[in-house]
Parts: C-alpha cells; sequence; structure tokens
C-alpha cells in the first residue's frame, strides 16, 4: 500500500495489435489473451490493486469492445476503470499523454503498465526508489539472456540512464538490463510529449538522452514476461502454475500443482500429472490423460483423448482419442476424433480439425479454419 499516495492513478497501455501472438491475437486483443484462465491485463489491474491503486485509466484501440465488454468501468474488480479510445493509434507516448491530460487531469506521480505483459513487480518498491532519486521518469529493468528483441538500457553507476540500444545484435548489446514497459513518471514529462502521435523508445527517450534528464533504471527483483511469442505464452502459463509469478491462479487447489473449478464433470479414470489447471464447468473423459495444462472454462475433452504442454482456451471440444501437444487451441476450436496436433503449433479461434486429422509441427491456423 502507498500511505502518502493513497489515490495514485495508474494508466495500463492496451491499445496495440499484439502481432507477435498471432493468429491468436488475429480474433483477440493481446491484453484479453489469457494467462492461467485470466485476461493478461486483469493480472495487472490485480496487481495494481493489492497495492491500493484503484484509480486506472487504459488506451483502447484494437477489439476495443472485447476489453470494455469484460471489464467495463471497473467495479468488478474492484477498482475504478476509465478508457481513452484511439480512433488513430498515438503511439506509447502519446496514449500515455491523452490519459493523463485529457483523460486523467493527473498532476501527481504517476504509474504506467504495459497490458501485455506478466509482472508481480513491487509497486511501492520502484515508487519509493523513484522518489529517493528525485526523477524524473524511472524505467523498471529486466535482465535477459536474450537482447535482440528489446530495447536494452545502459545505466551510470548511479543507476541514471545514459543510453538507449534498440534490438541491438547480441554482440553489440552493452547491456543486459531491458525496459520492461513498467514506468514511474512525474507530470512534468507529459508537457515535453507533443499532441499527436509520440514514441517513448524513437521519440522521448533520446529527447532524454540530449537533455541529460534525470532518467533512472530501477532493476526489478520480481517476474516479468513479455509474453513476446508463442513459446514465451506457454512458458508464463506454466511458469505461473510453478508458482514463479505470484498472480491469482482460479479455481480449487486439490493437489500440488492442480487447480480444479467449480460445476465440473470429471471421470474417476482420468488421470492428471505435472501441473495442470482445469476451468469451470469443463467435462473429462474416460480414461484422459492430461500432463502440464491449462484447461479453460466450459471444455470438453472426449474419451481417451492426451493432452501435453498446452493451453487450451474456453469453450473448446476436443473428441475422443485426439491428442494436443505443446500447443495452444483458441476459444470455440473443435478437434475432431483421433485428431493429431503436434507441438508449438496453435489453432486460432473458431477453428475446426477433422477426424483422424494429423496437424504439423509448428503449424498455425488463422481463426475459423478448417483442417
Amino acid at each position: 500500500m502507498f500511505k502518502k499516495q493513497p489515490k495514485m492513478k495508474a494508466l495500463i497501455m492496451a491499445a496495440g495489435y499484439g502481432t507477435r501472438l498471432e493468429p491468436l491475437t488475429l480474433a483477440v486483443p493481446k491484453p484479453m489473451v489469457p494467462i492461467v484462465n485470466v485476461p493478461t491485463m486483469q493480472h495487472n489491474i490485480e496487481l495494481l490493486k493489492s497495492y491500493g491503486i484503484k484509480d486506472i485509466i487504459a488506451n483502447i484501440h484494437y477489439h476495443p469492445e472485447q476489453i470494455q465488454n469484460y471489464f467495463v468501468d471497473g467495479n468488478e474488480f474492484g477498482v475504478n476503470l476509465t478508457y481513452s479510445y484511439e480512433e488513430t493509434l498515438l503511439g506509447t507516448a502519446g496514449g500515455v499523454k491523452r490519459m493523463a491530460v485529457d483523460i486523467g487531469k493527473i498532476k501527481d506521480t504517476f504509474i504506467v503498465l504495459s497490458s501485455d505483459a506478466l509482472t508481480d513487480i513491487n509497486l511501492a518498491k520502484i515508487v519509493d526508489f523513484h522518489k529517493k532519486k528525485k526523477a524524473l521518469m524511472t524505467i523498471a529493468l529486466a535482465e535477459v539472456a536474450e537482447v535482440s528483441q528489446f530495447g536494452v538500457v545502459i545505466q551510470d553507476d548511479g543507476q541514471r540512464i545514459i543510453g538507449f540500444q534498440e534490438k541491438p545484435k547480441p554482440q553489440e548489446a552493452k547491456s543486459k538490463m531491458v525496459n520492461a514497459g513498467i514506468y514511474v513518471i512525474e507530470p512534468e514529462v507529459l508537457k515535453m510529449i507533443p499532441d499527436g502521435f509520440y514514441d517513448f523508445g524513437k521519440q522521448l527517450f533520446p529527447r532524454f538522452m540530449e537533455e541529460k534528464a534525470e532518467i533512472y533504471g530501477y532493476p526489478m527483483v520480481g517476474y516479468w514476461s513479455d509474453v513476446g511469442s508463442l513459446d514465451q505464452y506457454i512458458a508464463a502459463n506454466y511458469e505461473a502454475i510453478k508458482g514463479l509469478v505470484r498472480v491469482r491462479i482460479p479455481g480449487k487447489k486439490v493437489a500440488k500443482a492442480t487447480w480444479v473449478g467449480e460445476r465440473e464433470m470429471i471421470d474417476q479414470s482420468a488421470r492428471f500429472e505435472g501441473s495442470v489447471i482445469i476451468g469451470d464447468s469443463c467435462k473429462i473423459g474416460k480414461n484422459v490423460y492430461i500432463k502440464d495444462c491449462v484447461i479453460g472454462d466450459k471444455c470438453v475433452i472426449g474419451n481417451g483423448a492426451i493432452l501435453t504442454g498446452s493451453v487450451i482456451w474456453s469453450d473448446v471440444m476436443v473428441e475422443n482419442e485426439a491428442q494436443v501437444h505443446q500447443s495452444v487451441l483458441g476459444n470455440w476450436c473443435h478437434i475432431g476424433k483421433k485428431a493429431h496436433i503436434q507441438g508449438s503449433s496453435v489453432i486460432a479461434n473458431r477453428s475446426m480439425v477433422k477426424e483422424d486429422t494429423q496437424v504439423p509441427s509448428r503449424t498455425h491456423l488463422r481463426p475459423n479454419s478448417i483442417v
């Protein structure tokens, strides 16, 4: 909890396309992609609420109705949520300015989160760091092994940021600390952002460096994943089940790493191994084998089906003796009898895999596909 600033506001950046998670995000915005059966943006809202931050603004653009229909005004989630709809994208900094100035009328220190990343960062500590440094802006930094997909941050001995490298080659990277897309910002920064499209990485941060602004990097201790690829998406689900990130997992914990929802029908012959989450109102048939999987609400898994290392969204039918391995199935998919989906495949929303069909590894089916 923030005792000194109980009314601190937070902005959630939720307007992007999430292209790296296609074809899943062709049907849903990335903030609504579920991790352990909870939309990623909801995990972020719950994180903010746990630190007493309940006044939240989210910018929306891509499939905005899905976000608004789910969260509405935030009351059901114990927060006050308002929206900044961008008919034309304003960029990261431009979107933050519109949320802060036009919607939130913000005049004090505020927090910005990316809605499509999973984290359990200690918000109290980063705000305390920001205040002690008397920073204009503080950027949360995460250490990564592979820097080529991130904005690398270079600091001096006092943790002040003195440079950036955008997606450098590994051999050219001057640091392994990258921008986690979590910011603590003073309202003076908003005056530096012009109206219209403006980007943090390409425009505002270079200006900070030119003006030698008091911008600091806070090295994160907690968990962070940008969920930037399909492999990372499956990994984030698995790491959440394993407790590597502190997030709420819905359902009743019935074993060391097994959660089961309400109103489910699970045959006594079904076997679970590893880490398993079963959502609400699911039907699991005879002799089903499930290992290291997340199963969404209202799914039907037929007799003799085998599921391993996969994430199954809600309302999915997997018929008798079908197999799904290390893959993701979107909402309302139908997997026919004895079909076999091999590793690292993605079957996007409302797709059908016919009976006895063999789906090769790394197959990506767009929404409404039939194979």
